[in-house]
């Protein structure tokens, strides 16, 4: 069998199973913190699937992909430009670890004093938590970038633009991905918590809100749906890699 498409129904199965072995534990369960996942699935598709639901889905993932596109792009840029000029490597090396090291998170009383509760606050969270995986993935790409590469550019005086189109992002591109993949989970964590402080509207309003007025069938219910965005997400981008850098498919099957 094609290792693809055993690797897909091994990944089925697991899922199968993990829901099939929630389902069974919690089905007759009395605690009113672990309702059944029956009832969580019912409260799902009635809120949802509802107007206000939808709504609040449309928020979280707009808030969340604007967030993750300017954290990719300036964290591609900035990453790129300090791989190949050492000497602004070296400047701006301490100043990137210090603010790296603080939690985004951290910053969510900053970001509320700076732009106020509305959407820019969420965005803003978003990206700044973003961007380090793939600045310093763009950074260690390009870094690593090969000498013969340099020297095939030089000899063909590929320079500026086309340089970095040509030779240095295609090189660089797996360790992006990598940081992008990384950078995704971070995404979704930042909207919902940037969501739950000061908001009306999103998934984690929804589940705050829920929290707070004690029920906990619709908290569950949320906490599923971030689930399933977590992994559509993801898979998404997963499809992307293979479409976007055919060449590191063709290096793992040669590996």
């Amino acid at each position: 069998m094609n290792r693809r498409v055993l690797s897909a129904l091994l990944g089925v199965v697991g899922a199968v199973a993990t829901v099939a072995i929630w389902w069974l534990a919690t089905e007759n369960s009395a605690s009113v913190y672990f309702p059944p996942l029956s009832r969580i699935l019912e409260t799902a598709q009635e809120h949802w699937l509802s107007a206000e639901g939808r709504a609040d889905i449309a928020s979280s993932i707009g808030n969340l992909l604007s967030g993750l596109v300017i954290g990719v792009v300036v964290g591609i840029v900035v990453g790129v430009a300090l791989g190949q000029v050492p000497l602004l490597h070296r400047a701006l090396s301490p100043s990137i670890e210090f603010v790296r090291a603080i939690p985004a998170t951290a910053l969510l009383p900053f970001a509320m004093m700076l732009f106020g509760l509305g959407t820019e606050m969420k965005v803003f969270l978003i990206a700044l938590g973003c961007v380090w995986p793939v600045l310093l993935n763009a950074l260690d790409g390009t870094r690593s970038l090969e000498p013969t590469l340099r020297d095939t550019a030089s000899v063909y005086g590929i320079t500026g633009v086309r340089r970095q189109l040509n030779v240095v992002l295609p090189a660089a591109a797996p360790r992006i991905a990598s940081g992008i993949r990384v950078a995704i989970p971070l995404s979704l964590i930042l909207t919902v918590t940037s969501e739950m402080v000061g908001s009306h509207q999103g998934i984690g309003f929804v589940i705050v809100d829920a929290q707070n007025t004690f029920r906990i069938t619709d908290m569950w219910s949320g906490v599923l749906l971030l689930g399933v965005l977590g992994f559509a997400l993801t898979w998404l981008f997963g499809v992307a890699e293979k479409l976007l850098l055919p060449w590191e498919k063709r290096a793992e099957r040669a590996r």
